[in-house]
């Protein structure tokens, strides 16, 4: 019966001691688990840091590498890669002058020389002027007019949209009423020299009476000869008419 108990006793701390064995290896692998990732973040800290200093030592040698005192001296062009041609020149100074010389002695002057035979013989770009004039554009912005009905009426209604519109307060209009009840003009200046021909006097017009016609020439010795008058205007208009007329009717679609 003694022995019995002994064993059982025996039995009973072999069982505890294998009981706290397990125990402490659950423990253990427990602060084994916490510890790997701590290292495995320990570890890639450290190998991020070594390859950006890996980084950094390759690109300042080579930075310096490329713009040494040696490399910039004594450049080449061994690099270089000709496609189906020959290399004009070996790559050094001697080679490089002796390609620029043959090329600006024979190569361009021969050049030259045939681009100035070729010309001589091709008709003129340019014209005599002011003896010749080259063509103008329907949509040419130059000397302001006032025009005309064909019956010699007045075609302004003194409407001011002319005035109203013009961004440089170059237009100054004054109005009457008239017997049979129509608005005429009773002063219609334009400062010449205000005028930026942007053309809005001419699109705003609604019966087509300022317009800015085709003449260019118009220069003057005195500032007051380009302050037009209303007297100015009409004179402009009745000489240059047949040229107004045929410049509104052929922007007739686009308007």
């Amino acid at each position: 019966m003694q022995s019995n108990g002994a064993a059982t006793g025996t039995a009973s701390a072999a069982d505890a001691g294998r009981a706290n064995t397990a125990q402490m290896a659950q423990a253990n692998a427990g602060i084994e688990r916490e510890r790997k990732p701590l290292e495995s973040r320990q570890i890639v800290a450290q190998y991020i840091k070594y390859a950006t200093m890996q980084h950094i030592s390759r690109t300042s040698k080579h930075f310096l590498n490329k713009f040494s005192p040696n490399t910039f001296w004594q450049s080449s062009r061994n690099a270089y890669k000709y496609v189906g041609e020959t290399a004009a020149s070996d790559g050094t100074l001697q080679g490089d002058t002796s390609a620029a010389m043959a090329s600006a002695l024979f190569y361009e002057m021969i050049k030259g020389a045939a681009t100035v035979m070729g010309h001589t013989f091709m008709e003129p770009v340019t014209i005599n002027y002011p003896f010749e004039k080259g063509p103008l554009s329907a949509r040419f912005r130059g000397e302001h007019a006032l025009r005309r009905y064909p019956s010699g009426e007045e075609r302004c209604i003194a409407c001011k949209l002319c005035e109203a519109i013009c961004p440089a307060q170059a237009i100054t209009i004054e109005t009457e009423t008239r017997p049979d009840g129509s608005r005429r003009t009773t002063r219609y200046d334009i400062d010449m020299t205000k005028c930026i021909y942007c053309g809005l006097c001419q699109e705003a017009c609604p019966v087509d009476a300022i317009v800015e016609g085709p003449n260019f020439e118009y220069s003057t010795e005195t500032h007051e000869e380009l302050l037009y008058n209303k007297e100015k205007l009409l004179s402009n208009g009745d000489r240059w008419e047949p040229e107004l007329a045929a410049n509104l009717q052929s922007e007739f679609l686009y308007r």
